[in-house]
């Protein structure tokens, strides 16, 4: 394969994995006012597709700039006084990422984790969705491969 080729079929694979990333789809709910959002992998895909909406957040969040959307859950457990704690879940579009895939926040009113992730309906797991680092892996790996 000729050097022109190589780049070109690099540039062709991380070309895909932008576009990828800014085209997403995440669940979009809040449990405060769609109790499916607490656990969407608690339903059927048709019950599922019906009942907890899904959104491209490309086309949903409005933006001047070129953003690197992904998928973002948010927990909370909010902590009353005189009453039950309540629990909260949030599922959306993020655009400003932390440098940890999931991170708490605690004080005296509330307990928040929030988990980002950058594959499609990623944002319906416990946890961070390891896809996107395999695809890296397998790009940078045939990049590495071509260029030997």
């Amino acid at each position: 394969m000729t050097s022109t080729n190589k780049l070109l079929c690099t540039l062709f694979i991380l070309l895909s994995m932008v576009y990828k990333a800014s085209s997403i789809q995440c669940y979009y709910c809040n449990s405060a006012n769609n109790s499916a959002c607490i656990d969407v992998k608690a339903f059927d895909d048709e019950t599922r597709a019906r009942i907890i909406p899904v959104v491209t957040c490309e086309t949903a969040i409005p933006s001047p700039v070129a953003v690197d959307f992904f998928c973002r859950k948010i927990v909370q457990t909010i902590f009353h006084s005189h009453r039950d704690s309540e629990v909260r879940v949030t599922r959306g579009c993020g655009w400003v990422r932390h440098h940890k895939e999931c991170y708490q926040a605690n004080n005296q009113d509330h307990l928040e984790t929030v988990c980002q992730c950058t594959s499609d309906y990623c944002n319906s797991a416990e946890a961070a969705d390891p896809t996107s680092a395999a695809v890296l892996f397998i790009a940078l790996a045939t990049a590495l491969y071509l260029y030997r």
